[in-house]
């Protein structure tokens, strides 16, 4: 048994242990199998985040055939189209148009003894109307997930078709199993499907109820596939033997010091596998605590606490919700692969010393939200702060920071990053919802990262009918001329400004 075992045991022994600690992700529920509901409501909804609400799930089957015969299709017809536009004189905007087309279609079947299977193709294509010359795909940037670049630099088509979900499921009501390609969300982890295709995990994961409101979940998964990619890869090695960077996990998240070669040079081997662990519980009210673990063995340890708390307002219908997120992050390993680079790739200036061969770090969230009556919206202020430590690491879709100051495209968990967010949500009537993110994100001018920068996030979604949704995406970011601090180099740093817009389409049937 080696290192990483052990740790994961006495860490995972702590949370089945703790059945009230606290910590952090979203932690969908359980399906069980349920009976169809009325035919005039859509089979399936899409939350704010893309993430899939299942209302019509198949039932029982008495027979191995009828697991067949009693199984449900979910069809989606989606398209996604983006427009990006750098600011800066000379910029490159010649890849600012993309666009895919395509969908998905998911096959449910009834349960048979407790045991089920979901499959779930998904496929994406890109008009030529819309979309870059091939050889200036590496430009790309909000619309890149719509194909695959390393497909196309190796000879392929813009066109994606991939097996997104397939998994063999045993549910008993008490205990759910699932072995195969999933969708996972964690506060670490995220299927993310805000482009054509999810982010999916290849394994094994299980959801256990403990006691009233609360559940313990389990994962081992040994390979990952981003959103941009036909095939699995591995779940943290940036590269792959050839030093290709599009066909190993190449997540804006992702540290480039974590690359196929510092793994080797190191010793260490490059086909990592990821083990999660986390217990929810709101077993006291109006308290919803979770408290989450994440390791990669020879690489990195992650622990979360997170907390909300509901405080009604009297009979008004409002709500105050204070809530926090204290993201720790522990090296095992890691460090020495990653050297003296930073997640950018860049060199360690302006770091602590410490950095050089540790990816300890740590980071705290807090937000603040004002809940309006009967679910219309509501008001958040939120904060987030890295200590000065090594960078985040985080390619897996989850956002350190997400729900607290993330905004679109943006990764604000770089060690000494702080950030304020404004957001305010309302629900104007069944069919227009809208949304608007203000963000002060203040980096550290010492380090090699992005420049200061505010943002400005508007989001807008339409019901046309009850299976038609519209959603348009605008993002403004004016970044400030700082200047690289360090000793007695002067240098301004990249203007990264930039517009995004973005329109999407989704038909679920």
């Amino acid at each position: 048994m080696n290192k990483g075992t052990i740790k994961l045991g006495v860490a995972t022994a702590a949370v089945l242990l703790g059945t009230s600690l606290m910590a952090g992700g979203d932690i969908v529920k359980t399906e069980v199998a349920a009976a169809p509901i009325k035919a005039d409501k859509p089979k399936r909804t899409l939350k704010g985040s893309m993430v899939v609400n299942y209302h019509t799930l198949p039932g029982s089957a008495d027979s191995i055939r009828e697991m067949f015969t009693e199984g449900v299709f979910y069809g989606r017809l989606r398209s996604n189209s983006f427009y990006w536009q750098w600011a800066a004189d000379g910029a490159n905007n010649d890849a600012n148009k993309n666009m895919g087309l395509g969908g998905s279609l998911i096959y449910k079947s009834a349960a048979y003894k407790n045991f089920s299977f979901t499959l779930g193709y998904y496929g994406s294509m890109s008009p030529t109307f819309w979309r870059p010359d091939k050889a200036d795909i590496g430009f790309s940037k909000s619309g890149k997930d719509t194909f695959s670049r390393y497909k196309i630099k190796t000879g392929g088509s813009f066109g994606m078709h991939v097996l997104g979900q397939g998994f063999v499921e045993y549910n008993n009501g008490t205990i759910d199993i699932k072995a195969g390609r999933q969708l996972y969300e964690s506060v670490f982890t995220k299927s993310n499907d805000t482009k054509m295709i999810p982010n999916t995990f290849d394994g094994i994961s299980a959801a256990i109820k403990v006691a009233p409101k609360t559940k313990v979940r389990l994962a081992w998964f040994g390979s990952q596939k981003l959103r941009d990619h036909e095939d699995a890869h591995d779940v943290i090695t940036f590269k792959d033997s050839n030093g290709e960077s599009w066909n190993n996990n190449d997540d804006a998240g992702k540290h480039r010091g974590l690359n196929y070669n510092n793994f080797v040079s190191a010793g260490v081997d490059p086909n990592n596998n990821m083990y999660l662990a986390d217990i929810r519980t709101k077993y006291f009210k109006n308290l919803d605590t979770t408290f989450s673990y994440l390791q990669i063995p020879g690489v990195l340890q992650d622990f979360v606490i997170e907390a909300h708390y509901k405080i009604p307002l009297g009979s008004s219908g409002w709500t105050v919700r204070p809530g926090i997120r204290h993201f720790m992050q522990f090296d095992d390993g890691g460090g020495v692969v990653a050297g003296d680079s930073n997640a950018l790739g860049g060199d360690l200036t302006g770091y602590t010393a410490s950095v050089n061969g540790s990816l300890d770090s740590s980071l705290f969230n807090g937000r603040l939200d004002l809940l309006m009556p009967n679910k219309k919206g509501f008001f958040r202020l939120g904060y987030s702060k890295v200590s000065d430590d090594a960078d985040i690491v985080a390619p897996w879709r989850g956002f350190p920071t997400g729900g607290f100051t993330r905004a679109m495209a943006q990764y604000n968990w770089f060690a000494n990053t702080e950030t304020i967010m404004v957001r305010a949500v309302y629900k104007f009537n069944p069919t227009w919802k809208a949304s608007i993110r203000y963000a002060i994100q203040d980096f550290d001018d010492n380090k090699n990262v992005p420049s200061d920068s505010t943002v400005i996030h508007i989001d807008t979604w339409t019901n046309i009918t009850k299976n038609l949704q519209m959603r348009m995406r605008y993002g403004h970011v004016s970044a400030a001329d700082d200047i690289l601090k360090a000793g007695s180099l002067t240098k301004y740093k990249k203007d990264w400004s930039y517009d995004e817009f973005r329109l999407e389409f989704n038909y679920m049937f």
